[in-house]
C-alpha cells in the first residue's frame, strides 16, 4: 500500500501543477484558480474549448432507473455533444455507485451476494445509457478494481496530510441518503430526512473523520467569490446559508456493515459510501494510481472537471465536501457544479405510493411512441434545469411534440425541401444575382440567423438548454413567416422572378440548416436525417453555423422528420376511445 500511496502523491503533485501561476512560479489557491477559470469563459460565445470533462453523478444501484436518471444523463450528453461540436476534446463520464449498507441489505433480502446485485443493477443503468443515446466515454463502477485501489490510496494520502482522524460519532443518520446529522441539525429538520421525509435513526459509532471544519474559510471564499461555481444561484444561496451555520467534521467510515472499500490499515472500518462515490471523478482519470500510470498519462489533461451535473439533493456533497477533499489533496477544483431541480407530477413530488412516479418503463413507452429524439427534446426544453421543479405531463409531451417538432421544425423542413424539389429538381440554387446577394424587404435572414446562433451558443455554455432550443426555434419560425410574406409559390409562376425564387429558397434552406446544427446536441438522430437529406456542413459548430455553408448544386431530398401521432395517457399508454 505504501508504494500505491507514493504513486498517488506523484499524481497529486503533477495535477496540482495545473494550479501554478506560470508568471510568478507560485501556487495559486484552488479558489483563485476556479475564479480565473470562470472569468475566462464568461459571456464569450466564440470561446475556444480546451480539454472538457463532463460528468453525471454515479447512480446508486439500490435504486431503479427513472426519469431523473434519464434527464440528468440527457443534459450531460447534450452538453458533451455541444462541446465536441465546438471542437473540444471531451471526456464524458458516468457510472454506478455500488457500495453501502442499503445494497448489502437488499442483497441479503434476496439471498444473493452484494456483488451480484451490483452487477445486475449496474447493467440496467448502462442499458439506459445505450437506449437513450448517451455518448459517454467511460462508465465507472465503484466496484471496479481500478476505483477501489485508488480510493484506498487517496484516503491514505488524506491520512498522511492529517486531514483524517479517528473519533466517536453521536447524532442522527438519514438511512435513505446515507448522511449524518448533528443533534442540532437533526432537531431543526424534525428528525426527518429532508429528501424522503422518513425518520432519521439515532447513531453512536466509531468513525474516521475528515477535517471539514478546517476548510470553512476557504469554502466560504469559494462560494462568495465564484458565483458560477455552483449553479443555479438558488443552490449557491442555500450552500452559503448552510456554510454560515458553521461546518462540523464529517465521518468518512462506517463499522456496521461490510460491503464497501476497507480503510487503509484498519479494515474493520469501511469507507463511507459518499467519500467513495465522490472520488470516482478522479479515479476515472487515474489520479490515485499516480503520474506513471498509462490511464493517468492519457486522461490527466481533463482535470479539473469542466462541469459536474446532478440533481439538487446532492449539491451539498458536491459543492462543499468534494471541494474540501480536493483542497486537502491540493488538487484543482472543478470549474462548475450544476445542481438542477426535480421532476414533479401534478404539482406534487413523485412517489410510488401516490402512483405518479415516472419509472423507466413509463419513459420507454413515451420514447417508443414519439421517438427517442422527441423525448430528448421534451426533456431539454421542459426539464428542471434551473432552480424550479418541472411538471411532467403527458399532455405537455404531446403539445411540445406537435407544436415544436411537427408543426414548426418538421413542417418548415418539409415545405422547403418540397419546393426545392418541385421548382429546381431538388438542386440548391444560388442566392446571388450578378455577384450580390438577393435581398428581401424587411428580411435580412443572415443577420437574423446570426443573432439566434449567438444566443444559442451562449445558452449552451450556461447549460440553458431551453433557451438554446428556443433560439433555434426562432430561426425556424422566421423561415415560416419569411415564406408567408415572400410567397415563393407565386414567384414560381413568374419567369422574371427566377433569381428571387432561387434566393428565397436558398435563404430558407440555409436558415434551417443552421437551426438544425444548433439542435444537433439535443436531437442527434433526427439531425442526422437532415444531414443525409440536405447536409449540415463540415467542421466545428462555429464553422457550420456561419452563413453560406450550403453550396449551390447540392442535391436535396424531400424530408418528413416528424409524423403526426396521437397523444398518450399519463402512464404512457394509448388513450381509450
Amino acid at each position: 500500500m505504501a508504494s500505491a500511496a507514493r504513486a498517488t502523491r506523484r499524481g497529486i503533485v503533477a495535477l496540482g501543477r495545473a494550479a501554478v501561476d506560470a508568471r510568478s512560479g507560485r501556487r495559486r489557491s484552488a479558489v483563485a484558480a476556479t475564479r480565473s477559470n470562470a472569468r475566462a469563459t464568461r459571456g464569450k460565445a466564440a470561446r475556444a474549448f480546451g480539454p472538457t470533462y463532463v460528468t453525471t453523478p454515479i447512480y446508486y444501484v439500490n435504486d431503479q432507473p427513472h426519469i431523473g436518471h434519464v434527464y440528468t444523463s440527457t443534459v450531460a450528453d447534450a452538453y458533451a455533444r455541444y462541446a465536441r461540436a465546438r471542437g473540444a476534446d471531451v471526456f464524458f463520464l458516468t457510472g454506478t455507485d455500488e457500495h453501502g449498507l442499503k445494497v448489502e441489505q437488499s442483497a441479503d433480502k434476496r439471498g444473493i451476494e452484494p456483488q451480484a446485485l451490483a452487477d445486475e443493477n449496474s447493467q440496467k443503468f448502462r442499458d439506459v445509457m445505450t437506449s437513450y443515446d448517451i455518448s459517454f466515454d467511460d462508465f465507472i463502477r465503484t466496484t471496479d478494481a481500478r476505483h477501489e485501489r485508488q480510493v484506498r490510496a487517496l484516503v491514505e494520502a488524506l491520512q498522511e496530510r492529517d486531514a483524517v482522524y479517528l473519533g466517536q460519532f453521536e447524532g442522527w443518520y438519514d438511512e435513505g441518503q446515507e448522511e449524518y446529522y448533528t443533534e442540532s441539525k437533526a432537531k431543526e429538520l424534525d428528525y426527518k430526512s429532508p429528501i424522503s421525509g422518513k425518520d432519521m435513526v439515532r447513531s453512536s459509532e466509531e468513525n474516521y473523520y475528515f477535517r471539514l471544519s478546517k476548510f470553512q474559510k476557504e469554502l466560504e471564499a469559494l462560494h462568495a467569490d465564484n458565483p458560477e461555481f455552483l449553479t443555479p444561484s438558488a443552490r449557491r444561496n442555500e450552500m452559503i446559508q448552510r456554510l454560515n451555520e458553521g461546518l462540523n467534521d464529517v465521518p468518512i467510515s462506517r463499522t456496521n456493515f461490510k460491503w464497501g472499500i476497507k480503510m487503509p490499515e484498519d479494515e474493520k472500518h469501511v469507507i463511507y459510501v459518499w467519500i467513495d462515490a465522490l472520488m470516482n471523478y478522479i479515479t476515472a482519470i487515474g489520479v490515485g494510481d499516480g503520474k506513471d500510470d498509462a490511464v493517468y498519462s492519457e486522461r490527466s489533461k481533463y482535470w479539473p472537471a469542466s462541469v459536474h451535473i446532478m440533481a439538487k439533493e446532492i449539491s451539498w456533497f458536491h459543492s462543499v465536501i468534494w471541494p474540501a477533499l480536493l483542497m486537502a489533496l491540493d488538487l484543482p477544483l472543478p470549474q462548475r457544479v450544476h445542481a438542477h431541480a426535480f421532476w414533479i407530477r401534478e404539482g406534487r413530488k413523485m412517489s410510488k405510493s401516490l402512483g405518479n412516479f415516472v419509472d423507466l418503463a413509463c419513459m420507454d413507452r413515451f420514447k417508443e411512441h414519439y421517438g427517442l429524439d422527441a423525448i430528448r427534446y421534451y426533456l431539454a426544453v421542459e426539464g428542471p434545469i434551473g432552480a424550479n421543479d418541472a411538471n411532467f405531463s403527458a399532455d405537455r409531451v404531446q403539445e411540445i411534440y406537435s407544436s415544436d417538432l411537427v408543426n414548426t421544425l418538421g413542417n418548415s423542413v418539409s415545405r422547403t425541401t418540397a419546393m426545392v424539389n418541385k421548382y429546381f429538381d431538388g438542386e440548391v440554387q444560388s442566392e446571388e444575382l450578378n455577384g450580390a446577394r438577393v435581398t428581401f424587404e424587411n428580411w435580412d435572414m443572415p443577420a437574423r440567423t446570426s443573432a439566434c446562433v449567438e444566443d444559442a451558443l451562449k445558452a449552451y455554455d450556461k447549460l440553458d438548454l431551453p433557451r438554446a432550443a428556443a433560439a433555434a426555434k426562432q430561426i425556424i419560425m422566421d423561415v415560416d413567416v419569411f415564406i408567408t410574406e415572400t410567397e415563393p409559390f407565386r414567384m414560381a409562376k413568374d419567369a422574371s422572378k427566377r433569381a428571387e425564387l432561387s434566393a428565397c429558397l436558398y435563404q430558407c434552406l440555409e436558415s434551417l440548416r443552421i437551426a438544425c446544427v444548433l439542435l444537433e446536441p439535443l436531437m442527434p438522430n433526427k439531425m442526422a436525417e437532415f444531414d443525409a437529406g440536405v447536409g449540415l456542413g463540415e467542421g466545428t459548430m462555429d464553422e457550420r453555423t456561419t452563413w453560406g455553408g450550403l453550396k449551390p448544386g447540392t442535391k436535396v431530398q424531400k424530408l418528413a422528420l416528424f409524423p403526426r401521432v396521437e397523444g398518450l395517457n399519463e402512464q404512457g399508454e394509448p388513450m381509450k376511445a
